[in-house]
This record gives structure tokens, C-alpha cells and sequence, in this order.
């Protein structure tokens, strides 16, 4: 690719929520941009986050708007820097989108949307869903799923609140520890057992530690699937 090619690509602007999933994301598309754009290249990248505790005391009150204000500040900020388009490596606050859609400033990638495209494509049927409590509880991806023709299924309750758990209190700060990997490879066990044929890793955490080398079912990363889509996106667009 020359380097007039190169300088034609889209810049991407990630909303950022949790720092971990976020860096992820960023590296992912960093390190993976030289396959499309040739070696050491990625397109133009800026990163925006507010405090987590921002969010998380939104997400304790159920303050989703105050969630999407948030959201579309940072939305804002980043297409003042430039921006074509945005994308948002967080699962949870994705539920807050729908309060400020109309005033988004820029084209916005949904990362269910770039999970359940991928399910579908690899032919699943019915898919286990893990994540933060707020989002399992959620619509975020219930609602991409159905309308895809895809099934679902959540873990149980006190499931629930111990993955939320070792998210919140673990993998945002980076800490991975071994019986945590095994509780996640439990709870992929009983829904593979309840007839799950893949598993949403729908924290985007969650893929530091949960990989299709240790999970008995085959796993939909969000954080890398929502990476490779901007890259698509900024490369062909």
C-alpha cells in the first residue's frame, strides 16, 4: 500500500470506559493495522475516557442517562480531535446508547451488532452470553441476537454477580488470578451443557483471560471482533 493509500484510511475514535478493555482494544487495532496497511502502520487513532467511577456511580444509581451524557461528551471531544467515526470497547454502557443517538456526532459501530454479525456468520445457533451483571441483565445483546435469528442463553443469577464481580474488582485493574479463570470456565461448562454452541465474552475484560485455548466452547471475543471492524471500516470506508 503507498503512503497516499495509507493517509486516505479513516481515524478512528474510541470511547473509552474501562481502562483494560480499552487498551485492549487500542492495541489490537495498533498492532494488527499492518496487515492491511503495511509494516509499523495503523490508521490515525484518539482515545477519549472519563473516570470509571463516573460511570460505575451512574450504573449503581441506574442512571442510564447520566451514562449516555458521559458517552456522547467524550463522542464530542473526539470529533473535535478529528475523528470519522466512533466505536465503543465497553459492553456495559452500551445500554445507554439509545439516549443519545440523535445527537451522536459522528457514525457510531455497536459492538453487538459486530458479535452477533460474527455468530451468525460462523453459522451458531445459540449463544451464552457472560459479562457484567448490568449488561447480562440488559437488552444490549438479546436484542442484536433476536433479530438475527440467534438464541441465547444467561448463566444463573449468583453467576451472574460473581463474574460482575471478578470484573469489576479484578480484571479492570488487571489482576488475573487462576481461580477466577476457573470459575468463567465453569460457568462456559454448564451453558455449554444447557446448549450453547459458542460463548459471548461480552466484557471486554473478559477476553485478558478467557481465550478458545481454555474455554470448552468456542469464544466471541468483543473486544478484538469490535477492533478488526474498525479496521475494516477505517481502511475500505
Amino acid at each position: 500500500m503507498t503512503s497516499s493509500e495509507k493517509s486516505t484510511s479513516q481515524h478512528i475514535g474510541i470511547v473509552g470506559c474501562s481502562a483494560e478493555g480499552a487498551a485492549l482494544c487500542y492495541r489490537t487495532i495498533c498492532s494488527e493495522g499492518a496487515g492491511l496497511l503495511g509494516p509499523h502502520a495503523h490508521p490515525e487513532v484518539s482515545m477519549h475516557t472519563h473516570s470509571l467511577s463516573d460511570y460505575v456511580e451512574c450504573l449503581d444509581a441506574g442512571n442510564l442517562e447520566g451514562v449516555a451524557e458521559l458517552m456522547l461528551s467524550s463522542a464530542n471531544k473526539l470529533a473535535a480531535a478529528g475523528a470519522d467515526f466512533l466505536i465503543c470497547p465497553d459492553n456495559t454502557i452500551h445500554q445507554a446508547l439509545r439516549f443519545i443517538e440523535d445527537r451522536l456526532p459522528l457514525p457510531w459501530l455497536h459492538i453487538a451488532d459486530t458479535v452477533a454479525d460474527k455468530a451468525r456468520e460462523q453459522g451458531y445457533q445459540c449463544l451464552g452470553l457472560t459479562g457484567t451483571r448490568w449488561l447480562v441483565n440488559s437488552d444490549v445483546y438479546p436484542e442484536k441476537l433476536q433479530s438475527r435469528g440467534l438464541n441465547f442463553i444467561r448463566p444463573e443469577q449468583d453467576q451472574r454477580e460473581e463474574i460482575s464481580r471478578i470484573i469489576m474488582e479484578e480484571l479492570v485493574y488487571g489482576h488475573f488470578r487462576q481461580p477466577s479463570v476457573e470459575y468463567f470456565q465453569m460457568v462456559i461448562k454448564e451453558l455449554q451443557k444447557a446448549g450453547c454452541d459458542a460463548v459471548i465474552l461480552g466484557c471486554t475484560e473478559i477476553p485478558l483471560i478467557i481465550n478458545d485455548q481454555n474455554s470448552v466452547l468456542p469464544t466471541l471475543d468483543s473486544t478484538r471482533l469490535l477492533a478488526h471492524a474498525a479496521l475494516s471500516r477505517a481502511v475500505n470506508d
